[in-house]
């Protein structure tokens, strides 16, 4: 990378920086988790806000070219680590306390965002505006599908353990829901960039090697990696080669799992999960969390930003859109989970608190957004529609959580341990 370029990317992450810590103190000071900030905070630096204001200022900080390119790589890195210490802080014995209504709930919050995105995406893509033209119905149907069913996991796993949910029927139930949806939504991602690149071989490829994958991993691979908890434990710390080791190890699994066509990010979760528990996650995390949720991550979200221009929606007409399809989201993800808790005997309040959690999308479907908007699936229109989605369901969690539920609630003893602490930016 040229010197210039370097001293220009200086520039570039001080502003990054500082306006996301900015942006994200004043949401916190509304309720909101900084992330949300973080998510607003991109925006603002993008074409939408900056670039109207001061445009000069905006191309110059961030023009196209190589110091875009070096952003984006850190912006992956950064996922890829996150994601990682998610899987770290993921209690998997979770799962298994509540997996009839969990089953239900998640079905419910795939099953009915893919009938109402496959409604949706009909008149959408006859317009040919908000997809590209080699975009086929059936693609166009799971792609909005998708994008409809994710949730942001990694902040209902911050609001869990914020709320000390921890190990309760209510927290239990949401991480089980989530983390079912959003590999779902994955996979079917998967399938839509196989089609879009005429070759369903892909398909098989990322879902079957996805699976064989998080089998060996979560088997022969969470054995093998004991040691490495077992070394931490006895020296009471996580030295250089153990963390050079972790390193390695997850660099591999994201580039395995981005080279079969599941996305680095599921590569980085998977290897969390399998890693060992108790002493060794919390060390883990306490080394690269504040790294990661402070120097990385809001770099990801300025990225995503950066494609944003809300000056697209510029008529009546695509407002309209927007919030049809926000009202569709909502109904097929918030509603459709608090009906199907319902339905399984969970009380109405729990109901209505795990479908405003369900309801998030926050980070996850912005990472899905980018990979369709790279792959020429979606139009920046639809891109610029949908991250405003994201950023008002994420936005409406915490508050209707906070109302209908927490401020009711009566502690009570959690039913399972207290888990590793979650990353502690509230990340989505």
């Amino acid at each position: 990378m040229p010197a210039a370029t370097a001293v220009h990317f200086f520039l570039e992450l001080a502003v990054i920086l500082g306006t996301c810590r900015v942006v994200g103190l004043l949401a916190r000071r509304i309720g909101q988790p900084q992330v949300v900030g973080e998510m607003i905070a991109g925006v603002l630096l993008g074409p939408s806000l900056l670039g109207k204001i001061a445009p000069g200022i905006q191309h110059h900080l961030f023009p196209s070219g190589q110091a875009n390119t070096v952003l984006y790589t850190l912006a992956q890195i950064g996922l890829v680590l996150y994601m990682f210490l998610i899987g770290l802080n993921f209690d998997v014995n979770l799962i298994k306390h509540r997996a009839g209504t969990a089953v239900a709930v998640s079905a419910a919050g795939i099953l009915t965002p893919l009938a109402l995105g496959a409604a949706l995406a009909m008149p959408l893509l006859a317009q040919g505006i908000y997809f590209d033209k080699s975009v086929t119905l059936v693609m166009a149907m799971m792609f909005l599908g998708a994008s409809i069913a994710t949730t942001a996991f990694p902040m209902l796993a911050r609001i869990i353990f914020e709320q000390r949910l921890s190990g309760t029927p209510l927290g239990t139930l949401a991480l089980a829901c989530g983390a079912a949806d959003d590999a779902l939504s994955w996979c079917i991602l998967a399938i839509v960039l196989a089609v879009h690149r005429g070759n369903p071989a892909l398909a098989a490829t990322a879902i079957v090697g996805g699976i064989l994958y998080s089998v060996l991993l979560l088997t022969a691979g969470r054995r093998a990696f004991k040691a490495l908890g077992t070394i931490s434990e006895r020296r009471n710390t996580i030295t250089a080669p153990v963390l050079s080791t972790v390193l390695i190890l997850l660099m591999t699994c994201a580039w395995f799992t981005d080279t079969i066509g599941i996305y680095a990010i599921f590569g980085g979760f998977i290897l969390g999960v399998a890693m060992p528990s108790g002493f060794f996650a919390r060390e883990l995390t306490a080394r690269l969390d504040p790294l990661v949720t402070t120097f990385l991550l809001p770099l990801f979200f300025v990225y995503s930003g950066l494609n944003t221009q809300i000056g697209l929606l510029n008529s009546p007409m695509l407002w309209a859109v927007t919030l049809g399809i926000l009202i569709v989201s909502i109904l097929g993800k918030g509603v459709a989970c608090t009906v199907a808790a319902r339905l399984n005997k969970v009380p109405f309040r729990e109901s209505v608190a795990l479908g405003s959690l369900m309801n998030a999308r926050g980070l996850i479907e912005l990472i899905l957004l980018n990979i369709g908007l790279q792959a020429g699936i979606i139009t920046p229109t639809l891109f610029t529609i949908l991250v405003l989605v994201a950023i008002v369901t994420t936005l409406m969690a915490t508050p209707i959580f906070e109302f209908v539920y927490g401020r009711h609630r009566v502690d009570e003893p959690s039913e399972l341990p207290e888990p590793a602490t979650v990353p502690a930016d509230g990340s989505a």
